[in-house]
């Protein structure tokens, strides 16, 4: 999947919709907040969410700005039914979070749907760079979640 002759830098519509996707119950969540507002409280694990961040940001801009020559520019259906479902998933999430219910099923599903639709994305694209850069991201997403959230 990695040959660095396969990447040119470009611009990918699907993965700027698909991070819009993503983001949009968050940017909503930043003005109005939720009934048992359990994300806002402040965090034990600030290295990991910096480094969640950075590695946000690296996996963003290479689903946005790197293309595989190599890869197909259409996604196949089943691959592009699992991420619809995948940021449904993740929007019925928002749905309970905002009606109090913040149990570690509605937590695991805030960090998990949407760092998979992204992996999804990224392996369908056969965009290595981004693959890693969200791989990155889930775990530590993933840590931070676990951490402040669960256990």
């Amino acid at each position: 999947m990695f040959h660095a002759r396969a990447y040119k830098i470009g611009f990918d519509c699907g993965g700027l919709l698909l991070f819009a996707a993503v983001m949009a119950p968050n940017f909503i969540w930043f003005v109005v907040p939720a009934l048992r507002d359990i994300l806002r409280h402040t965090s034990a694990t600030p290295a990991v969410d910096t480094a969640a961040a950075v590695f946000q940001v690296i996996m963003v801009a290479a689903l946005c700005g790197i293309k595989n020559i190599e890869g197909s520019k259409l996604i196949r259906r089943a691959l592009l039914v699992g991420i619809a479902a995948l940021v449904a998933l993740y929007y019925g999430g928002w749905s309970l979070y905002y009606t109090g219910t913040t149990g570690t099923a509605v937590i695991l599903d805030l960090c998990i749907a949407p760092c998979l639709a992204f992996l999804l994305y990224a392996a369908a694209r056969k965009n290595a760079p981004a693959l890693v850069a969200a791989g990155l991201f889930t775990a530590s997403h993933l840590l931070s979640s676990a951490v402040n959230f669960i256990f």
